[in-house]
């Protein structure tokens, strides 16, 4: 099991007092005492299983499996003050696909604690004559202000399942302790999904955000489709459909799940996405990451192409920009989705071999990164405490790019 590296300093302190006793305490001085908490706590990490470059993991959440849900996923994460953090994830009612409830968890100490889940969007609690049920929430803070907002998706609840649902809101304006639902006006009018967080972009003196989404429209209709597509909206309430990211016509592939970040040049937006077989949903022959560049701050973007150096296997990956300029890709190198992975570009260079993100024989996924500093990411992601279970946990970590 993984706990926070102050309780493995107590225990190992008080393992240090039981080893040694009855020995003469005073022959186990504090340096000496120092020095054999720190091996053990080099050591224990091998012993545990565990392989990263994140730190400090802590465990926000974990499902009781005797409970109403049968799953804990897709969290998302945000900054309210410099220590204290905000975590939304869904918890999937039982006998339903990717639908429930959206809570949060709170943090005021930068991680190191968390607070018992409190309720945003409940499946039990009727919006007039229609039950919803909700999922994949992304949580953002507009630049300058005291605000951060939920956005997530919502189906009627007698649905099978999320792939035909709708955008809905709430924000808090006390750190995540309230949250105020609101009905946003949705110039697309199509189904969606998220689960990527937005981009501030500025046009000719206008903030815009921009929040990627795709629908899969086919699993249940034969004659929908599986595309990617970016919404803007110049005020977080009114969302339109900026554009569709297109595929190539003789090779179509599902896109979708998408992240946006500035490329080398801050000008130029970049999208990297999920990719799937557009038949069945697998994933493709090479396993890759697809991509399309947007020069005019999001209003149009060039035909999707294949990122040699980008695995997927069909799962979300995060692709950010640091303060530095250095590009960050996070994902799953396989279909069962155990470790998570990264590699890292700096800027005008190549991507870094694989370098090893969380792994400790369980299964992860989903990573959702937010910049605490130049080079240092808060991540959240969902996870579980063995390999024969999946999206049991949700934890916390940070990892720092040089």
């Amino acid at each position: 099991m993984w706990l926070p590296i102050y309780d493995w300093v107590r225990i190992l302190d008080r393992l240090i007092s039981v080893i040694f006793n009855p020995t003469p305490m005073k022959l186990v001085t504090p340096k000496l005492r120092g020095a054999l908490t720190i091996a053990l706590l080099c050591f224990c990490p091998i012993l545990c299983g565990y392989e990263g470059d994140v730190t400090d993991v802590t465990t926000i959440d974990t499902l009781d499996q005797s409970g109403p849900y049968n799953k804990i996923w897709e969290p998302h994460f945000a900054k309210w003050t410099e220590s204290h953090y905000i975590c939304a994830y869904g918890l999937q009612v039982r006998g339903k696909v990717d639908m429930g409830d959206i809570v949060v968890s709170l943090s005021r100490d930068k991680g190191e604690t968390w607070s018992p889940r409190i309720m945003v969007f409940d499946h039990r609690i009727r919006n007039g004559t229609v039950q919803y049920a909700y999922n994949n929430s992304v949580l953002f803070r507009p630049p300058n202000q005291d605000i951060v907002w939920l956005f997530a998706m919502r189906a009627p609840l007698h649905y099978r399942d999320s792939e035909n649902a709708d955008l809905v809101a709430a924000y808090t304006a006390d750190g995540g302790y309230s949250w105020h639902h609101v009905e946003l006006a949705l110039g697309y009018q199509g189904s969606l999904i998220i689960v990527a967080g937005i981009e501030t972009v500025e046009r000719d003196g206008v903030t815009y955000y921009l929040l990627p989404a795709h629908r899969n429209s086919q699993r249940h209709d034969p004659y929908g489709d599986r595309r990617q597509f970016v919404l803007e909206s110049k005020n977080l309430l009114k969302w339109n459909l900026a554009s569709y990211i297109d595929y190539p016509a003789e090779k179509p592939v599902f896109l979708h799940e998408g992240k946006i970040a500035q490329t080398d040049d801050s000008s130029v937006l970049k999208i990297v996405m999920r990719t799937a077989t557009m038949d069945r949903e697998r994933a493709i022959d090479p396993p890759l990451a697809y991509s399309s560049i947007s020069d005019d701050g999001g209003q149009s973007w060039s035909l999707a192409q294949p990122e040699p150096e980008l695995p997927n296997y069909r799962a979300k990956s995060f692709f950010g920009k640091d303060a530095n300029g250095n590009h960050i890709y996070v994902y799953s190198n396989r279909s069962e989705r155990h470790g998570l992975y990264y590699k890292i570009k700096s800027p005008g260079g190549s991507w870094s071999r694989q370098k090893t993100f969380y792994f400790q024989n369980n299964r992860n996924s989903y990573p959702t990164l937010v910049e605490d500093a130049p080079g240092r990411w808060l991540s959240v992601w969902d996870s579980s405490n063995n390999m024969d279970s999946r999206r049991t946990v949700i934890r916390f970590g940070i990892i720092e790019v040089e």
